[in-house]
């Protein structure tokens, strides 16, 4: 009976003040529906975000000849440093750290024609492996290309997505043939659509990839334009960096510490760097939403304070009555805590549904699809549960401490 009374007591108090309460349970739920929400599209634009980077790969990084910087040796500074094929099956057999490295050629501007329909566009000839560091994941019903390809130098093409609508608008690429600068290539694998916010020549999607011992047979390129490395998932790029210019050092007589031998671009670094700012960001965002919740609990404290001004005489009477502290200290907590938990709930359950309906507009390309942390939501309701004890532990004090005489003489 204790209990039915004390809500029975709170829908009075509520019901004389509708406006203050509901504006004050409006603000812990635009608070909560804030926290939530942020919290849901950050994490949703830092997963797009970081897919995208790892398009171009995850855990590799890509070399390019450079100038050494430094005297080694008796040997002068400003030294040209190109690699060939070799040095990359050297590395392939001496480096401890990778797991996969492939060569490449590229040659720009080069014809591609299917019939009438000629476009100018970058062939790279690189290893097998090539396709699995670059993310270059075949279409169903295609493939990249293979050892025996590369054995065998035959003429064979892989193509991306958006070469293929170029060249094959209307029919399926794998198994037709392209004429690239006159040679017949047959067209093996069509790479499926992927995000790519990051390259270093070029989207893969509007490239051709034949193999490396074709190119080099049809163009006789001795040095490579490139190659790409891929560490070992239990090894950071950094040790790799290391043994390889130690390698390449060692055979081209450089210091190994000399940075600018070789250009290196590791992309590791960049998804760090992507990891940090948008945890950062996040955070910050979250931050907003607490400050609005904390508003939130300050509207409800001021609230309870004029309910207790309301309600000065009703208690004066009950601790004369015998009521204990207790009581009322109780009394004022449950209700306090009651207007916290409707208001938090109301906006948790409208931020989930805004989560739910955004799929469906087809925005995940450039905000990812929100995906709501539970433990976030575990921290908000701790936190709601703390706001709501604070809001409300200050005026439920206060009542509790009134002494019966003095609160009945205001009245």
């Amino acid at each position: 009976m204790i209990r039915l009374h004390i809500f029975k007591q709170f829908f009075n108090d509520m019901r004389r003040q509708k406006l203050r309460t509901a504006m004050t349970t409006f603000g812990i739920f635009w608070g909560t529906c804030s926290i939530v929400l942020l919290f849901a599209f950050g994490q949703g634009l830092r997963e797009q975000q970081i897919k995208s980077q790892k398009g171009l790969g995850e855990n590799i990084a890509i070399y390019w000849p450079g100038v050494t910087s430094m005297e080694f040796k008796g040997l002068p500074r400003g030294r040209r440093v190109n690699f060939t094929e070799d040095d990359v099956s050297m590395i392939k057999t001496r480096a401890t750290t990778i797991s996969c490295i492939s060569p490449e050629y590229s040659k720009w501007n080069c014809t591609m024609k299917v019939g009438k329909n000629t476009q100018l566009r970058n062939i790279c000839g690189v290893w097998p492996e090539f396709g699995d560091m670059r993310n270059l994941i075949p279409d169903e019903g295609s493939r990249f290309i293979n050892d025996a390809d590369q054995t065998e130098r035959r003429r064979v093409v892989f193509i991306g997505d958006l070469l293929k609508k170029d060249l094959f608008p209307d029919q399926d690429a794998v198994g037709q043939t392209i004429l690239i600068n006159g040679a017949p290539f047959t067209v093996v694998g069509v790479m499926k659509p992927k995000k790519q916010d990051s390259s270093y020549n070029g989207r893969d999607s509007r490239k051709g990839y034949i193999p490396a011992s074709t190119f080099t047979a049809m163009y006789s390129n001795r040095y490579l334009n490139d190659f790409v490395v891929q560490c070992k998932p239990e090894e950071v790029m950094a040790n790799t960096r290391k043994e390889i210019l130690t390698i390449m050092g060692g055979k081209y007589r450089f210091d190994p510490s000399d940075k600018e031998a070789l250009q290196v671009w590791d992309t590791t670094e960049g998804i760090a760097f992507l990891k940090t700012f948008f945890l950062a960001f996040q955070y910050f965002l979250v931050g907003i939403g607490v400050a609005t919740l904390i508003t939130g609990g300050i509207g409800v404290s001021n609230i309870m304070h004029v309910v207790l001004e309301e309600r000065t005489k009703e208690i004066g009477i009950k601790m004369a009555l015998g009521a204990r502290k207790s009581y009322v200290l109780g009394q004022f907590m449950v209700e306090t805590l009651m207007i916290t938990c409707v208001g938090g709930f109301l906006g948790f359950a409208f931020a989930a549904t805004i989560v739910k309906l955004i799929p469906l507009l087809k925005l995940e390309d450039y905000i990812g699809v929100p995906t709501i942390n539970m433990w976030g939501s575990l921290l908000m309701t701790l936190l709601l549960g703390v706001i709501g004890c604070l809001a409300g532990i200050f005026p439920a004090r206060r009542a509790a401490n009134l002494q019966p005489v003095q609160a009945l003489k205001l009245f």
